[in-house]
Order: C-alpha cells, then structure tokens, then sequence
C-alpha cells in the first residue's frame, strides 16, 4: 500500500529560481555540504533527482547530472519548472517568503505548479523592514505591531526561526524571559539597543525582540509555524512558550530539524493547539502524535526538484508505514486511507484554512479527500 497524497498541500515551502542554473549552481542548492573534490549528485537527494525528474522532462531515469542539466537548460527555466511541479499532485502550496535571494513569489509558483498558493509572512524581515523605516524606538513599536496585524489580514500564517545562535527559544531564555510575552521596560530595552547598532537591512536576533514579535503575532489568531534547525536547541525549548499559549486561539506548527522530530511529536501529544509539519519519513511522529496533528511540509527552497523528491520520498515512507500497519491488520484499509488523507492535505487545511472562496473547488474531492477525512 502506498501513501495515497491526493489532494495534497504542502504546508511550509519556498519559491524557486526563475533562471537556468548551471552545474555548480544548481547542486550548491541541493540539501548537504559534499566533502571536497566530489559531489552531491552523490547523496540520497542526488539520486533522487535522477531517478524521478529526469523522466518528467524527457530523459532516462538516472542520466548523467550533465544530460540531465543540459535538458534542463534546452527547455528553459519556466518549462522544466512546470513538468515539474505539475507532476507532485500539489494542490496548494503555502509559501515562507522571508528566504533571501531571488525566488519566485507565491502567485508566481502557483502558476507555474497549477495550484493555489498562499503566503507565510516571516516575522523576522518583517521587523527588519519596520525597523528600516522606523526613526524612533516608540515608532518602531507602534509600527512593528500595526505591521503584524496588517499582515495578518492576506497571510495564511507567520513563521520565525529558532537558530543556535539568535533565536526566540535560545538556552536559558525562559530562566531570563519567562513564557509570557517580555515586559515592556524589556522590550523596549533590547529594541533601543537593536536599533541603535543594527546596520540597515539587519534582522532581529534578540530573543527578547523575537518573543515580542511572537506573542504580536499570537494575538492575530493567526496560526505560526516555528522553524527549528538542526543545531538549534530544538522544540522542546520551546515548551514553555507553548505551554502559555495553550487555548488562546492560535494554532502552533512546529517544524522540527533532524533529530528533533521525536520532541515536536510529543509537544503535539500533550498540547491541544500543536502540530507537527515534516518533509523526512512521518513513522517517528505519527507513532508519537494523533494523526491529526500530523502536516506534510517539504521545506522545498530554490530547485523545483525538491517539491518532486519530497513527495516521493514521503509518500513512500508514509505508504511503508501504513501498509505495515493494514497488512498486520493493525489498522484497515480504510483506516490507512484516512491517516494518509489526514497526513497529506485534510490537517493542513483545517490548521491553516485557505481562502474557501479562491480555492473551494481544490477543497473537495472523493472519499478520502479532506470533507471525508475531517468526519
């Protein structure tokens, strides 16, 4: 049995490059760092790649990383882009769009996949821009918490990263900060601080600016996704925050780093507002987690090769897990139908709730879909 991903939406995701990319290009943007003098066309990711996007743009599976890119280059950027994305089953894509660089905006992918696409505001360049036009610390403030409503009315989501070395959730910073929001001799504090060294362009890495942009943003009601690294302290340093914003009315996803999927599902097992968003195999969460807390997000960010090499990869650990569990007459088939319709679609569509008027006829679909699942 595999991982049926019909009426699939990818939770948390980025644009791509509108170009044509060359060899070295290209594999700069695929996931790893190689070890010197060789490449990482040699690595799970690499493999993939050749095996599942050369034949969506005419090629053998497993050509040459050479072939495959001079396909690439003879049908254009947008072309491959297209077979690409159109081949994954994504319906809607929910788009971070505070990555650097020059990639695609949500509209932009969107149509070039043939799906709905919506934005997630991330909160760091948001203060950065505030505070690029801002004069004043109490400018600064007013500004920032209009801009954090404002944004709050066309976005689906926000998100904010928790990074080893300026996070919202670094060690120790519930011991200093507390879970509740900062108090504002604090907030103030660190923002005349920021402000007063910070070079233009600069983004907030003061955990104390970061629990300040977090709990503006807790109070829209609108759900935030919290990104964790794999050198970060992980989701679990962030259980006192979550614990305080229990039943205030905004959904939490978290998108936990390798090593760290474990922790989120079990924040997710005990917190009634929590959710888990992962690309890699589910089995370590969905073995900890309620089904319905569970959310397909591929992370993809540059290369229209990694929406398609996640979607295979997770949906053919999803499938080797439910298929387990039905063959062993665990779970039945229908069982397996609605975990896997859950995983792929239905979790993130109640979470994060897509304009129903935009996308009402992507939200329905045969038994399975995401009207059956939710019963």
């Amino acid at each position: 049995m595999t991982g049926d991903l019909t009426h699939l939406v990818d939770a948390y995701c980025h644009g791509v490059l509108p170009g044509d990319l060359g060899l070295g290009a290209f594999e700069a943007r695929l996931p790893g760092v190689a070890a010197p003098h060789t490449t990482l066309f040699d690595s799970p990711t690499g493999f993939a790649v050749r095996r599942w996007c050369a034949p969506l743009l005419g090629l053998e599976p497993h050509c040459s990383p050479a072939r495959y890119l001079a396909r690439r280059r003879e049908l254009g950027a947008y072309e491959a882009t297209r077979l690409l994305l159109r081949a994954t089953g994504i319906e809607a894509y929910l788009v971070d769009t505070g990555e650097p660089g020059d990639l695609t905006s949500p509209k932009e992918l969107g149509a070039a996949g043939g799906a709905a696409a919506h934005e997630i505001v991330r909160l760091e360049p948001l203060a950065q821009q505030v505070a690029d036009t801002s004069g004043t610390v109490d400018g600064f403030l007013a500004n920032l918490a209009e801009a954090v409503h404002t944004a709050a009315l066309d976005t689906v989501g926000f998100s904010c990263a928790d990074r080893p070395h300026g996070g919202p959730f670094r060690a120790g910073a519930d011991q200093a900060l507390g879970t509740g929001p900062p108090d504002t001799a604090h907030v103030r504090y660190a923002a005349a601080d920021w402000l007063a060294r910070r070079p233009v362009g600069e983004r907030p890495a003061d955990p104390v600016l970061l629990r300040h942009l977090l709990w503006n943003a807790v109070a829209t009601g609108v759900p935030l996704t919290l990104r964790h690294g794999a050198g970060g302290a992980g989701p679990s340093a962030a259980g006192g925050f979550l614990r305080a914003t229990a039943g205030l009315g905004t959904e939490v996803v978290l998108l936990p780093g390798p090593g760290h999927e474990g922790a989120a599902a079990d924040l997710a097992a005990v917190l009634p507002h929590v959710h888990v968003a992962l690309g890699a195999g589910p089995a370590a969460v969905l073995d900890r987690a309620p089904f319905a807390k569970v959310l397909y997000a591929s992370g993809a960010v540059a290369l229209p090769e990694l929406y398609v090499t996640g979607v295979r990869t997770f949906g053919a650990a999803l499938g080797r897990f439910v298929g387990e569990r039905v063959a062993g007459g665990d779970w039945s088939a229908a069982d397996g139908r609605r975990v896997s319709a859950l995983v792929g679609g239905g979790n993130a569509r109640r979470v994060f709730r897509p304009d129903p008027a935009a996308d009402a006829d992507r939200w329905t679909g045969p038994e399975g879909s995401d009207a059956d699942a939710q019963r």
